[in-house]
This record gives structure tokens, C-alpha cells and sequence, in this order.
């Protein structure tokens, strides 16, 4: 599977990636979508949540690594990120 876009792999571990929003109620308005999506793969990245900026790391904690699992949230995530709400 492909890393998507502005995503980074950290030292052959986990997926980081970091999103700008204007203010803190869309950053959180984000973040509970992406709680959605997490709870319907039953995966769930490591978020942080702060005034107009979210950081999300994602690894598969049983393996101790990145698996399809990181890379196919990261992509649903994405895909939330550039069409909105509802599409995952």
C-alpha cells in the first residue's frame, strides 16, 4: 500500500502526520471524525489535539510497526481531510 501524501514514516516505526486548521473547533470537529473512522476499523491512532493543529501517529501496537492497518486509516483519514465529513 502507499504512504499517502504528507504523511511520514519515523525511524521504521509509525506514520506521523500534521494538520492546519483555522481555529480550535474545526480541529476538533477533525478529530471526531477521524474517532469515528478509528472506532469502525477498530484501529486508533495516537491523536493530539491542540488551537489550530492536530498530529496523528499511527503503528500497530501488537506488531510494534507499521502494517496495511496504519496505511489504510491513513488513507481514509486523507480522504476526510480533502472531501469532508461522510465520505468514510
Amino acid at each position: 500500500m502507499n504512504l499517502p501524501q504528507d504523511w511520514h514514516i519515523v525511524d521504521d516505526h509509525h506514520l506521523e502526520r500534521e494538520y492546519a486548521f483555522p481555529d480550535f473547533k474545526t480541529a476538533l470537529a477533525f478529530v471526531n471524525e477521524i474517532g469515528a473512522a478509528a472506532e469502525a476499523a477498530n484501529h486508533h491512532p495516537d491523536i493530539h489535539l491542540a488551537w489550530g493543529k492536530v498530529r496523528l501517529t499511527l503503528w500497530t501496537h501488537t506488531a510494534n510497526g507499521v502494517t496495511e492497518k496504519d496505511f489504510a486509516l491513513a488513507d481514509k483519514i486523507e480522504r476526510l481531510w480533502h472531501h469532508g465529513p461522510g465520505l468514510i
